[in-house]
């Protein structure tokens, strides 16, 4: 579950009050929010919302503004002791996988369509409960979702093994610039030593696939298959059926590329949406331009004429 700090602070006033460290911290080495975020690397906007207490940084994040900024290792310090999440609540019939994460000492998934909740980007989040939900509630849900991950993505967590099938990286979510850095967010987690990320090519023939998107959740002393339907999820701590979609599971992960070559197929797709975007921008100015020269076209149009005083005809001279 969430992780309480031990001074008991509210995790809105910690957040609030990370922010301003780190906003001290940047003034204090003449760096702008746009020279920090080239420096971590990230976008201006996320250092900006960070420091206003909005967003909720990573642990990279913490331990790199540390460096750039020269703290002496302070926000990692800090950001180890924030409860990030309190008060989260979750689905009812999602509760109980959200307390095996809490305790699981081992994780292997495979997932179709979209990524995995554990790896998802605030942004891809927000895009994808953007498509059921509106308002507060797509705000509550995407913290919800953000609130499993830092178990995983802290230092010594438990092992987590993803196998993405290539749909789950070409199905847009949001817009090219949230798929991109969606990208960029699994190269970067997969290269954490507990993480691995492999993914299964769409044109890579002849594998046997789960039938559904599904977790094998290794606990203290027990071991469960966790899938779900549109509103429910579905648990099975059959040694039978966790033999036989473990088996499946690893010979598919035996037969597809490694993660080291998934990688290189996630950095493509990335540049993919790269390209996508700076085209998209390059039309949008192009569209911006030709408005502004219709508004010139019709503004000239309808701006009054005045008749033009034309010389009479030469005379000759006598």
């Amino acid at each position: 579950m969430s992780r309480r700090n031990s001074e008991g602070a509210s995790g809105a006033s910690s957040a609030a009050l990370f922010g301003e460290v780190l906003r001290h911290y940047r003034e204090a080495a003449l760096l702008t929010q746009g020279s920090l975020a080239r420096e971590i690397p990230c976008d201006r906007s996320q250092v900006a919302k960070i420091e206003a207490g909005t967003r909720v940084p990573s642990e990279q994040f913490a331990k790199r503004a540390d460096e750039v900024l020269d703290t002496g290792g302070v926000l990692t310090r800090m950001w180890v002791k924030i409860d990030w999440y309190p008060d989260v609540q979750h689905p009812d019939w999602f509760e109980r996988r959200v307390e095996m994460d809490a305790v699981a000492v081992g994780l292997r998934e495979y997932q179709e369509q979209v990524i995995p909740g554990l790896l998802q980007t605030p942004a891809y989040a927000h895009a994808l409960f953007s498509q059921v939900s509106t308002g507060d509630e797509v705000d509550e849900r995407v913290r919800a979702r953000m609130s499993r991950q830092p178990r995983f993505l802290a230092d010594g967590g438990p092992l987590y093994v993803a196998v993405l099938d290539e749909s789950c990286l070409r199905n847009a979510v949001g817009n090219p610039e949230v798929m991109r850095d969606q990208c960029a967010h699994l190269l970067s987690v997969g290269q954490r030593p507990n993480i691995r990320i492999q993914v299964v090519p769409a044109d890579l023939y002849g594998l046997v696939r789960p039938k559904v998107s599904m977790s094998l959740i290794d606990l203290p002393g027990e071991r469960w298959v966790y899938s779900e339907s549109q509103h429910s999820g579905h648990f099975n701590n059959d040694p039978a059926a966790y033999t036989r979609d473990s088996q499946t599971y690893d010979v598919l992960r035996a037969d597809i590329p490694s993660a080291r070559e998934s990688a290189a197929l996630i950095s493509d797709v990335m540049e993919g949406y790269e390209r996508h975007g700076q085209v998209r921008a390059e039309r949008d100015d192009l569209g911006q331009e030709q408005l502004q020269r219709q508004r010139r076209r019709q503004l000239h149009r309808s701006s009054p004429r005045f008749p033009r005083t034309r010389p009479g005809p030469r005379q000759q001279e006598p």
